[in-house]
């Protein structure tokens, strides 16, 4: 096979990202929240564990200490027993005492909106920086999680496995305009279709544009028990919502997963992250 023009690249790789526009119309952040603190907080939360998990927390954790001056004059037993459920929780305790502290000091308790300024925040990488950015702030940001380095090598946008390599190689293919919904697209088609493990390559809508398409189960019946949340069989209610009501697409999810955790319903979001 001929290696792929530069040109071919850029154009696969958009036209990727607008499939994936089609197929996930409701794609949005999955970390519950109400305003920048709170999405900085999830984030940090977020490391090693599952949205669903951190969501499942936030609530609780926002209702005892809403502000950054609130989180920083907090016990660390408090907030660790809050926290536990996500896991290392001694060592993210430590980081959001540490990071609210800072953010009150120096910022006196509000959100810089810079990469450089959040990046020096505790527990706050480039991935973190750029979940804040793009989704409380508007600024464009390239979020590179586990699913998105695992999709960016798939489909050949990338060769390396340095974050911020990949982060640069990816920008180079698209207009920052597009970069923080191709985040949500990505991560969203690796949660539910392009899992690490086993991806569900016979039930995957861009199969044609995968040169990694193979990797995964090919047989499309054994491929769509693969799929997860709204596309697992038995969500067909909850994704036609989703697709007929995308502003509100994130309540749905988040009313399922509550669904889910209160025992009305047996597993709504088709499994884990």
């Amino acid at each position: 096979m001929s290696q792929e023009s530069a040109l071919a690249l850029k154009r696969r790789a958009r036209k990727i990202n607008r499939e994936l526009a089609e197929l996930y119309p409701y794609a949005h952040a999955e970390l519950d929240f109400r305003n920048p603190f709170e999405l900085l907080v999830a984030t940090v939360l977020s490391a090693q564990t599952t949205d669903i998990r951190v969501n499942a927390v936030t609530p609780g954790l926002f209702a005892r200490f809403p502000t950054p001056l609130a989180m920083a004059q907090a016990s660390s037993v408090e907030l660790e027993d809050i926290i536990r459920p996500t896991g290392f929780f001694r060592a993210k305790a430590s980081n959001l005492l540490a990071l609210a502290t800072r953010l009150v000091d120096e910022y006196d308790g509000v959100i810089p909106a810079s990469l450089a300024d959040l990046v020096t925040l505790p527990g706050v990488g480039r991935k973190t920086a750029n979940v804040v950015l793009g989704n409380a702030f508007g600024v464009p940001g390239i979020t590179v999680d586990t699913h998105f380095m695992r999709l960016a090598k798939r489909f050949g946008w990338t060769e390396s496995t340095d974050p911020v390599r990949i982060e640069s190689d990816v920008a180079a293919l698209f207009e920052p305009k597009d970069w923080t919904m191709l985040s949500h697209r990505v991560v969203f088609h690796g949660r539910r279709i392009c899992h690490a493990r086993k991806p569900a390559c016979g039930a995957c809508p861009i199969a044609h544009l995968c040169p990694a398409y193979g990797d995964g189960e090919v047989d499309p019946v054994k491929a769509a028990k693969l799929l997860k949340y709204e596309l697992a069989p038995g969500q067909e209610e909850l994704l036609a919502r989703m697709q007929a009501d995308v502003a509100n697409a994130a309540q749905y999810r988040q009313e399922s997963q509550l669904a889910a955790r209160t025992g009305q319903a047996s597993d709504p979001v088709g499994g884990h992250s």
